[in-house]
């Protein structure tokens, strides 16, 4: 097999390099999507898992609108996932006593609960990840990634 040669053009590097980065991030987003997947406790899906880990890290109510902003997904979307929780007592819902048209949502000790557990059952996988990667080398990405995000969220 050979390998091709580097494109020459500037505008042509950018995109092969672009291409590059975008195809592994897609791939390092499904595999890890997967791996976290089947840690997670029975019943919980990653996106209740990730309501759940927001709810716990800003410890304060969020309307239904607010949770499907942050995590760029429909009202619908968020409402559906929001059902499954209440259903299975890991938020509260309760009306907004000021304006009836919203509600406001925030985590259960349950919820709390269950996210610790996931957080528990997936932690050493990923952690052995990173182990295996070299912390020194993890830490040295992250800034990059962390760029990446806030460009593409200001993007979306």
């Amino acid at each position: 097999m050979t390998k091709h040669a580097p494109p020459t053009d500037p505008q042509q590097a950018t995109d092969a390099l672009a291409a590059g980065l975008f195809a592994e991030l897609l791939i390092a987003e499904q595999l890890s999507r997967e791996l976290i997947g089947k840690a997670l406790p029975r019943g919980m899906q990653i996106s209740h898992f990730s309501v759940l880990n927001l709810l716990a890290h800003v410890n304060e109510e969020r309307t239904p609108a607010q949770l499907a902003e942050a995590f760029h997904v429909t009202r619908g979307a968020m409402t559906n996932t929001l059902s499954r929780l209440e259903w299975a007592g890991h938020v509260h819902i309760r009306p907004d006593w000021d304006d009836a048209r919203r509600k406001f949502v925030s985590i259960s000790p349950a919820g709390r609960a269950a996210r610790d557990a996931a957080l528990a059952a997936f932690m050493p996988v990923i952690g052995s990840v990173v182990r295996d990667i070299g912390g020194e080398r993890v830490r040295g990405i992250l800034p990059v990634l962390r760029e990446l995000r806030r460009r593409l969220a200001r993007e979306a």
